[in-house]
């Protein structure tokens, strides 16, 4: 990481040079030195956080949420200043650019939105899942799929929460999903009062949830405080404390009627790490949390990695198979109805429905949460509520 930061530290300070050379000549000594010390301000920032958070003892909530807001400092300077750069491919030759003045601004404007309004976005989407597996009497069966919740990153968690719940209340699913990421480092973000909340969502059939990579203490710095075993043990037992059902590589049943669906949820295997965001997963086996469902029945798989999906299908599993961790990087754009993201660059499949030929089908949940900058820009948090047709 810190090789990328500096590689890309000098490359922004390559540009701030050509712009300083082409285009502050013929300012003041006093402004182009204010431009220089602004420009190695912010082009170091990155560097300079990451550097203390490798410095600090451990990666405590409040270290990470002054990081994450470093990080939109960080966005804002680059994007107003590099606004500024590409409006004066439109303006002509001037001291101060009008159109370069109004890039910047708009610039600004955008990334304070998203850091604001966009990441409080609440979106519900509606998915219709048919599939001749399906037992008529879950024929109308409706699922909420909500994830990535990272809740230590939150910047008003019990306000952001309590929406998140009385929202997933409203629309009266018979099951509510959560898919991995429910905290963002460790266990203590579970406070009594967030479980207070969570304990709040209602379905007949309950709350399913399985664990992603954020909830199985791998961020932790300080393992000798709270070890991982113990961390895990801790994300566990406060999710089964409010009712939750943790599908930790295993397979439960829902009984309708005399009609009966599996539900399987993959864990995230530690292993998996350094893979996490890449194109393919190394071959795994899955089998094991499909042991004892009978072959044509319907299944239902939780898995945080979308990455999985290949996996799951060639088992001959998941008629419908909800995943998150992806969030579209909290950048998504739409330009002639498709959808755009930096997350295309690490992920064959990123965000929303993907149908393979056998009529099985991938959702990929834009999250609730984030990381690493406290906004969303286009990729609105998403509840999904899905509704199974014979």
């Amino acid at each position: 990481m810190i090789w990328f930061l500096l590689l890309l530290s000098l490359l922004f300070a390559g540009v701030d040079f050509l712009f300083y050379r082409v285009r502050m000549r013929r300012h003041s000594e006093r402004l182009r030195r204010a431009f220089v010390w602004f420009a190695v301000f912010s082009d170091a920032l990155p560097i300079v956080v990451l550097l203390l958070l490798k410095a600090v003892p451990d990666n405590t909530t409040g270290w990470m949420q002054a990081a994450q807001w470093f990080t939109f400092v960080f966005l804002l300077l680059i994007g107003c200043r590099y606004g500024y750069y590409f409006g004066l491919l439109f303006d002509r030759p001037r001291s101060f650019s009008r159109v370069g003045a109004l890039f910047a601004v708009g610039c600004a404007v955008w990334l304070v939105w998203g850091a604001t309004w966009g990441r409080q976005a609440l979106r519900v989407n509606e998915v219709e899942i048919r599939s001749a597996a399906l037992p008529a009497a879950f024929d109308g069966f409706r699922i909420v799929q909500f994830s990535d919740l990272h809740i230590g990153t939150l910047v008003r968690p019990e306000r952001e929460m309590n929406r998140l719940v009385d929202t997933i209340n409203a629309l009266q699913p018979d099951l509510v999903v959560f898919s991995g990421d429910l905290v963002n480092i460790r266990s203590t973000e579970l406070t009594s009062d967030v479980l207070a909340i969570l304990g709040r969502l209602r379905a007949p059939y309950g709350v399913i949830s399985t664990l992603g990579n954020h909830d199985v203490g791998l961020y932790i710095k300080d393992t000798v405080a709270l070890p991982r075993a113990e961390n895990n043990r801790q994300v566990i037992d406060r999710q089964r404390q409010i009712g939750w059902r943790m599908l930790l590589d295993s397979t439960l049943y829902l009984r309708r009627g005399s009609d009966s669906i599996s539900v399987t949820g993959i864990s995230f295997d530690p292993t998996l790490q350094k893979f996490r965001h890449s194109f393919d997963l190394p071959e795994i086996s899955l089998a094991a949390a499909y042991d004892g469902v009978p072959e044509g029945m319907f299944n239902l798989t939780v898995s945080h990695l979308p990455q999985l999906w290949p996996n799951i299908i060639a088992l001959g599993r998941g008629n419908l198979t909800l995943a998150g961790h992806v969030h579209s990087m909290q950048i998504k754009g739409h330009l002639f109805g498709r959808a755009f993201s930096p997350a295309q660059l690490m992920y064959d499949r990123w965000s929303g429905r993907y149908d393979d030929a056998a009529g099985n089908t991938l959702y990929i949940n834009d999250g609730i949460g984030y990381v690493g900058f406290p906004m969303r820009l286009g990729a609105d948090p998403e509840i999904t509520l899905f509704t199974l047709k014979k």
